[in-house]
């Protein structure tokens, strides 16, 4: 009996260790719902079925222990198929796919948060309040997304324009006080 204990709980521990190595994805709609308890910033997979890059993104970036629980801790988590069909309901709006009679017709949620430029795979980084910080297009590695992850988690989007206005600032006073005024 004590040798059967251990094979018995090993496919639950395999389990459960398993369902901590998954971002906790949710759909727009639960999205609204896991708002409404606790505030979060949203990162939003802005996809499409046929799209390798978002394929890739799935088979190594998005299972990435160190990405799955950041992202988890974090985030919440939204996968949008940029071409569904269905109408949704967000934010008091309701988005519709433009063209669904068309193979490749877009929704406008997607169209929406990525102000039209639709390049496959992006990513929409929402507030709390559900306000666009930034759109990232493109694959990202491990270490691109976390350092991505991290910079809108902890706010530093905020004082980047403030960085960048004392590097300028810096630059301006080495140049006068070598007497170029370029």
């Amino acid at each position: 009996m004590k040798k059967l204990i251990p094979l018995l709980c090993f496919p639950l521990i395999a389990l459960v260790g398993k369902a901590q190595n998954t971002i906790n994805w949710m759909t727009p709609t639960q999205l609204q719902e896991a708002m409404k308890e606790k505030p979060k910033k949203v990162f939003i997979d802005v996809y499409t079925d046929w799209c390798g890059w978002c394929k890739k993104m799935d088979a190594s970036t998005f299972v990435d222990p160190v990405i799955v629980q950041y992202m988890n801790e974090n985030y919440y988590a939204v996968k949008f198929n940029a071409e569904q069909k269905d109408t949704l309901h967000f934010n008091n709006f309701a988005f519709y796919n433009l063209a669904p009679d068309k193979p490749r017709g877009t929704h406008l949620f997607a169209y929406s948060l990525l102000d039209g430029q639709m390049s496959y795979p992006s990513y929409a980084l929402l507030d709390e309040k559900y306000n666009r910080i930034n759109v990232i297009p493109g694959y990202k590695p491990v270490d691109q997304l976390y350092g991505i992850l991290i910079f809108f988690a902890t706010n530093q989007y905020q004082y980047y324009n403030n960085y960048l206005l004392k590097q300028f600032e810096a630059e301006q006073q080495l140049k006068q006080s070598r007497g170029n005024t370029n």
